[in-house]
């Protein structure tokens, strides 16, 4: 184990962490952390690099698997999320798929929230049935479904909380509680609460993943991913499966998401505030026909919103007037918000879901999860609220 793998922070508070925690320095006492842009590794000695190998002396052998960067940002993770262990990836999607697939066989059977995201959903369900493993999508709000889903073959369950891009708060706690149960462990996706104001861990969840090209850089920079769980679910399914196939992250990257994390909990904190500005602001307008902010009292699960996470989101949902037309129409006109399908930047990204992420499913499977042609998906970024706010409106006056 290296230096950047112990524990050195762990009883500070998350800012004092995201600043801190896994710092490995060079012999030059560097103040920001040095890169370490190689390939592989020299060794003392045949000897040493056997023993390297066999995991019996510490220290990195090649950057697919072990680089001071990753071991650093890793580190920071575990200590802000509360986990034992985890294993960057070089984008969200290899950390889902990683955290989903890895530990799976032929035979085994898995259960998922139909609200999710599409590249998710797909992994779910089109990629695990291909390799012999059942899927089973259901109403991620009912609890009576999951208890129905669930088999003596179910190995894992999956969630996003809040949705994309609906914005439902599943009951993290209860879900755990039906997985568990019945021999599973629950996977959630926690990107759109980010770790600033949700802890799956500390609800009953099993394992934690991230997209860390949202928020976690918010800068939109680079790509990464990460996987969080306890030391022994790492280390039996998702240390082997990462250094043997190769979704790994890039030390440029890693370092890159190092900043990130610096500045995480005060851009997530300016954009939550912001982001609460807005969906007041625009609430009730005439355009708008629904508006979903889970920091707002009329949010379908406000109690869970209040019970599960620590603030709101630093995304809103809304439905415009007029279908895809008026949705287009808004967005063509927004001069501040830029059309993009990423989330958590710096600036004010918007998407139209039913024609991009969740492009894919049928107009049946969208209706049912409430993506309407007019739904759209607004990540607030770290503009001054009012600008954005009219910015919105002079859009929607376009519609």
């Amino acid at each position: 184990m290296s230096e950047a793998n112990k524990p050195t922070t762990a009883r500070y508070r998350p800012e004092t962490r995201l600043v801190h925690s896994g710092t490995l320095r060079s012999e030059f006492g560097e103040t920001s952390e040095a890169l370490f842009l190689t390939q592989g590794f020299i060794y003392d000695s045949a000897e040493q690099c056997e023993a390297r190998f066999k995991g019996e002396d510490p220290g990195f052998i090649y950057s697919r698997f072990s680089n001071p960067n990753i071991s650093m940002f890793e580190r920071r993770m575990i200590e802000l999320e509360g986990a034992e262990a985890a294993r960057a990836t070089a984008t969200g999607m290899a950390a889902v798929t990683t955290a989903i697939l890895a530990p799976l066989r032929a035979g085994d059977h898995v259960v998922a929230a139909k609200a999710m995201f599409g590249s998710n959903r797909y992994v779910v369900e089109d990629l695990l049935p291909r390799y012999g493993i059942q899927s089973t999508l259901v109403d991620g709000l009912d609890l009576d479904q999951w208890q129905r889903a669930m088999r003596p073959n179910t190995k894992s369950c999956f969630l996003e909380s809040p949705t994309n891009p609906t914005l439902d708060v599943l009951d993290i706690p209860a879900i755990a509680e039906i997985a568990h149960a019945a021999g599973a462990r629950l996977i959630v996706d926690n990107v759109f609460a980010t770790p600033i104001w949700q802890s799956p861990l500390a609800l009953g969840a099993d394992v934690v993943v991230y997209s860390a090209t949202k928020h976690i850089d918010g800068q939109g920079r680079c790509l990464g991913g990460v996987v969080l769980s306890s030391e022994a679910f790492i280390t039996e399914h998702i240390h082997t499966f990462v250094r043997q196939t190769g979704p790994s992250m890039s030390p440029f990257n890693a370092w890159v998401l190092l900043k990130g994390l610096e500045t995480l909990a005060v851009r997530v904190r300016a954009q939550t505030i912001s982001a609460a500005h807005v969906a007041e602001a625009l609430a009730n307008h005439p355009k708008i026909s629904r508006l979903i902010y889970p920091g707002r009292e009329d949010h379908p699960q406000a109690a869970l919103v209040k019970k599960q996470m620590r603030a709101g989101s630093t995304l809103i949902g809304f439905e415009v007037r007029g279908g895809k037309a008026g949705a287009f129409r808004f967005l063509n006109a927004l001069k501040l918000a830029r059309i993009s399908n990423n989330l958590g930047d710096a600036k004010s990204l918007v998407t139209h879901p039913a024609t991009t992420t969740h492009q894919r499913l049928t107009p049946e499977a969208r209706a049912e999860l409430g993506i309407s042609e007019g739904f759209i998906r607004f990540s607030v970024g770290l503009e001054h609220a009012d600008d954005l706010i009219e910015d919105m409106q002079a859009a929607l006056a376009e519609v």
